[in-house]
């Protein structure tokens, strides 16, 4: 930590030319958060509320830059920032509501404290993993920068979530896309009880600004009025010249990184040093010394904001507990989708599975004006699998953006598109990066709705899976990461007609889609693809041949190889189903075809365990087990990874099984 001086530490406040009904304000702004809180601890002490992460000392950053931006420009808020939501004149019976997990919250009781956003007050709260915050501001600044409104964005970090990878990765979107984005860091001294000391090795986080070509500034963070101008000429500039520009306000945390956390760890002296700068005392001094407010005035006030906080409280305190209604649980998972189909064109050309995608995507381009296409390589260069090949010329490189190489950001980034109204598709280069962009994918995009009713309009494409030699790192099917989550949808097409009807479907839906498409489909599987803009409905499985000795259930390229034994074995009928999408799942297409020929195997080419065979055979095993003659069978790859030389790839694979299975099922 810094060194610190034995004398008080005064605070010089400049007003400037702020006219005083500013300077007052600021003040019962900063007093507003510091009453409600002093309130909370002690209900916490009472047993009244569960937890609390205190942000006293800390108030001048929250209003100073709240009050700087207008109402309908996004502010990103953590923790600490009950300024944030005060400023913004939530009603606080609202606020008290969300803390203790009622339905006048924001969350329905189905996340606490801060951990909510609201499109009414253009807020949008964190999730506990902190780093996706600053990825989500970078994409709601783009919809901002496509919009053209001159608006700017806000998001908060502490000084902890600056060594988290995402925040690196968000600073460098936002410089190479000149999105104009103000990254707050509130550097309060600790990340719970670690000091800064063993955070980082700089004098200033400002400082790496430079390195991302950025703009950067270290504010006093207990000083309002500094706060607020800085943020002030900023937010101007920054509407005429879209650009991101990294704060650090240098603050202290007065209070344990919440509650129960207590503050022992921090050094006595230190704790003196930060209590002699409260932003609150030393302001109020300032104005009742230059006489811009009286003692009985700010008396009156804060005797006025007591009351409003004790009325609001009683009406929280006495709403009722959230009632518990199991299908509005179920209902809140996804963002309502009403499909509407649109029937294909009969005019029809041959097409590839890869050419099917790349139109799918086209007349999705021009169905939606508010759609962006992100991913790494994708604009001049058309993608490695030259997808998105003469997008550029078509759309534009505002909508067809070449993204650097950070799945995590730019998921986020997704995400804040679809926050201010735009729709998202991003390429996943190849499936097995997804795991770089895991954390947003199912802990942001999958609860987003579920949480606080925003839907994830974001779609994400996957090329996927072996049989091309391309060894474990890119030729994973990776679809059961997904399948687990609920809030997701998972896309897996055989056939062009399929991947282009369901990739549109993909887009239309607002809920976030992982779509999958297998490389080794691409330029191997030809189909008459209807022209023009169509969608088939998600939740729908196909029935590829009918017979009625066994059952096959299998997606992807296994559906490939399902008819390829066939083929070769002509007097077994089979019912063939290809899933096509793997959740929602048809599972009523499934149990009638198994009642109905009373054997089911199972092909994936995923490996076995925690597949999506599995959950299959389970599901069958408790709604199919009268109507089964023989035990249901999962045919899956070895539990390896994908390995590269061919011959061991073909032992790998599930494909080289099958036929075995099957008969053996077939003679049971």
């Amino acid at each position: 930590m810094e060194h610190i001086s034995e004398e008080k530490q005064e605070l010089n406040f400049d007003k400037k030319a702020y006219s005083d009904d500013i300077l007052i304000s600021l003040y019962f702004r900063m007093l507003k958060p510091r009453l409600i809180e002093e309130k909370m601890l002690v209900l916490l002490r009472q047993g009244k509320i569960s937890k609390w992460f205190s942000g006293i000392g800390q108030e001048a950053i929250s209003v100073g830059i709240t009050a700087v931006l207008d109402d309908d420009e996004y502010v990103l808020p953590m923790h600490r920032n009950l300024g944030v939501f005060t400023t913004r004149d939530i009603p606080l019976s609202r606020l008290f509501s969300q803390w203790q997990g009622k339905s006048n919250g924001f969350t329905n009781g189905r996340d606490r404290s801060f951990h909510f956003g609201t499109q009414e007050y253009n807020i949008v709260g964190m999730i506990s993993h902190l780093g996706p915050q600053m990825g989500i501001a970078c994409g709601i600044a783009l919809g901002n920068l496509l919009k053209k409104n001159n608006k700017v964005t806000a998001v908060f970090t502490g000084e902890g979530g600056t060594s988290e990878g995402d925040f690196h990765e968000a600073l460098n979107i936002a410089s190479i896309w000149n999105l104009p984005v103000l990254f707050c860091i509130e550097n309060n001294g600790y990340g719970l009880s670690t000091p800064t000391s063993e955070q980082y090795n700089c004098k200033n986080l400002a400082d790496r600004g430079a390195g991302y070509g950025m703009e950067s500034y270290v504010i006093d963070g207990n000083n309002v009025l500094e706060v607020y101008h800085k943020v002030n000429e900023l937010a101007k500039s920054m509407k005429q010249n879209p650009r991101p520009v990294l704060l650090e306000f240098k603050t202290f945390r007065m209070r344990g990184h919440e509650e129960a956390s207590g503050t022992k760890y921090v050094p006595q002296e230190l704790m003196e040093y930060w209590s002699a700068k409260d932003p609150i005392e030393n302001y109020k001094e300032y104005l009742v010394n230059q006489r811009i407010i009286s003692l009985e005035e700010e008396l009156e006030k804060r005797s006025e904001i007591k009351k409003e906080i004790e009325t609001h409280w009683d009406l929280a305190n006495n709403e009722e507990k959230v009632n518990i209604d199991l299908d509005k649980e179920l209902n809140a998972v996804y963002a309502e989708f009403d499909y509407i189909e649109k029937r294909p064109n009969t005019k029809t050309t041959e097409l590839r599975l890869v050419d099917a995608i790349s139109d799918g995507l086209k007349v999705s381009m021009q169905q939606y004006n508010d759609l962006v296409i992100m991913g790494q390589d994708i604009a001049e260069y058309g993608g490695v699998f030259k997808i998105t090949e003469g997008f550029v010329e078509m759309f534009g490189k505002d909508r067809i953006r070449n993204t650097p190489i950070c799945e995590s950001a730019i998921v986020s980034a997704a995400y804040g598109l679809s926050v201010n109204q735009h729709k998202a598709v991003v390429e996943m280069q190849f499936a097995d990066f997804v795991s770089s962009g895991f954390n947003p994918i199912v802990n942001l995009l999958a609860k987003s709705n579920y949480r606080w009713n925003q839907s994830s309009d974001v779609v994400i494409r996957m090329p996927c899976g072996a049989g091309v030699g391309a060894g474990p790192f890119h030729s994973q099917t990776n679809e059961a990461w997904f399948t687990k989550t609920p809030g997701l949808k998972v896309v897996y097409p055989a056939f062009p007609v399929d991947a282009k009807g369901l990739l549109v479907t993909a887009i239309e839906d607002p809920n976030p889609v992982l779509f999958f498409e297998h490389k080794a489909l691409y330029r191997s599987i030809r189909q008459e693809v209807p022209e023009g803009y169509y969608n088939l409905p998600l939740g729908k499985a196909s029935l590829l041949k009918t017979g009625e000795d066994i059952t096959i259930i299998s997606y992807g390229a296994a559906v490939h190889w399902a008819l390829e034994i066939l083929e070769k074995h002509l007097s077994i009928k089979a019912d063939l189903i290809d899933l096509r999408t793997l959740q929602p799942l048809d599972i009523e297409t499934i149990y009638k075809s198994v009642k109905k020929t009373g054997k089911a195997i199972i092909l994936q080419e995923d490996t076995l365990f925690g597949g999506i065979a599995s959950d299959i055979s389970a599901l069958l095993m408790e709604n199919c087990f009268q109507f089964l003659d023989a035990p249901v069978k999962r045919v899956a790859s070895i539990q390896t990874p994908i390995p590269f030389d061919t011959n061991l790839e073909n032992q790998y694979l599930s494909k080289n099984r099958f036929e075995e299975e099957l008969l053996a099922l077939l003679a049971y």
